[in-house]
This record gives C-alpha cells, sequence and structure tokens, in this order.
C-alpha cells in the first residue's frame, strides 16, 4: 500500500495528502496511519510544501466528513426509524436506534471531537452526526479541531522519525485491527439482539 500512498503524495504533493486523507475518511480500509507520518517524512525532506501539509490533510479530513453527513441528513432519523421498524431491517430495533439518537443529542459534541482521534470509528461516527442535524457549522469545526490535533500528531511523528516513519504504522496496526473487530462484534450482536427480540414477540404473538 505504500508504494502507491508515496506515488500519489510525490507527484500531487500536498494536494496529495488532502486526496488521500478525504478518501481515507469516506474509505476507511485506506489507514490515515500510514499517510500521515509519510507525509511528515517527506516533507521533512523537502519532497512536498511543508507548510501546506498540515492544511490539506485537514481540509481533506472535514470535506470526507461532510460527505458522510450529508449522507446522514438525506437518509434522515425518521426514515432510518420506519426502517428499523420493518422485519427485514436487522441492523437495529427502534427501541435502541431512539436510545443512540437521545444519546447523540445529550452529547453528540464531545462524541464527534474525540471521535476523531479514534481509528474507524473517526469515519463513521459522522454519519450519526448528520442523522441528528447537528448543526453543521458546529460539526465542521469539532470535526477540524479533532482532525487537525490527529493529523499533527501523526504528520509529527513522520518528521520526528524521519525514514523510520513505517513504525508508526506498526504500532497502530493492532489498534485498528482490535477496532475492527469491535465494530464486526457489535454489528454482529446488534443483527443477534434484533433477531431474537423478533423471535419472542413472534412468539408471544402466536401464544396469544
Amino acid at each position: 500500500m505504500a508504494d502507491w500512498v508515496f506515488s500519489i503524495v510525490d507527484s500531487l504533493g500536498a494536494a496529495g495528502v488532502g486526496l488521500l486523507i478525504f478518501l481515507e475518511n469516506v474509505i476507511p480500509p485506506i489507514p490515515s496511519e500510514v499517510i500521515l507520518p509519510l507525509a511528515g517524512f517527506r516533507a521533512r525532506v523537502g519532497a512536498i510544501d511543508a507548510q501546506w501539509v498540515w492544511p490539506a490533510a485537514t481540509a481533506g479530513s472535514v470535506a470526507g466528513a461532510l460527505v458522510l453527513y450529508g449522507l446522514g441528513a438525506w437518509l434522515g432519523y425518521e426514515r432510518l426509524h420506519e426502517l428499523a421498524g420493518k422485519r427485514w431491517f436487522v441492523l437495529s430495533s427502534r427501541k435502541d436506534l431512539e436510545r443512540g439518537h437521545a444519546l447523540f443529542a445529550r452529547h453528540g459534541g464531545a462524541i464527534v471531537l474525540f471521535a476523531r482521534c479514534v481509528p474507524l470509528i473517526r469515519s463513521v461516527v459522522s454519519v450519526p452526526a448528520g442523522l441528528a442535524r447537528m448543526p453543521l457549522w458546529r460539526f465542521t469545526v469539532l470535526t477540524a479541531v479533532g482532525s487537525g490535533v490527529w493529523n499533527a500528531v501523526f504528520l509529527g511523528l513522520g518528521w520526528l522519525l524521519g525514514e523510520n516513519w513505517e513504525q508508526v504504522e506498526g504500532y497502530l496496526a493492532p489498534v485498528s485491527t482490535v477496532m475492527l473487530v469491535l465494530v464486526v462484534l457489535g454489528l454482529f450482536w446488534l443483527v443477534v439482539r434484533r433477531l431474537r427480540g423478533r423471535n419472542r414477540r413472534g412468539g408471544a404473538h402466536r401464544a396469544r
């Protein structure tokens, strides 16, 4: 993966970093843990303009987050709530969706801000923000702040480590793997819980 990241960064410079970070937000399997340290290293050796790397990366983060926010806003809470009542919709029940919506209504700002520093979660958190119709200006500011901190840390690590920038991915890879496993297990648990609840309601209905 590093080879094609190298080619894009060296060909497009800071704009390439912004493009890759945009894609990383929209397509989570592209890891910023590779892109940002590499960009920091290339900025250190003068291959790309150091003063534009962080702004480009942060702009890419915000742009990608806005795409997913728009997806959530387009889907809408009411539409998703209606889908959750369908028998074939196994990802969530209406009750779970209502609880999640209430939680986001109370603590959405903190969730968006701190989730930007959590692998995988930093991408998908934009969707519930859109569903909750968090004010766009607030979502944008929180995303810029959280993503800006994340980007600065990993660009800085790449700068400091120099040619050993790949060590950053080595340290973070287990964390990303654990997060992916937890997300998959969480989705599996939601599906199982939904199916069990449906079976219980079906049994109670037949008993009556």
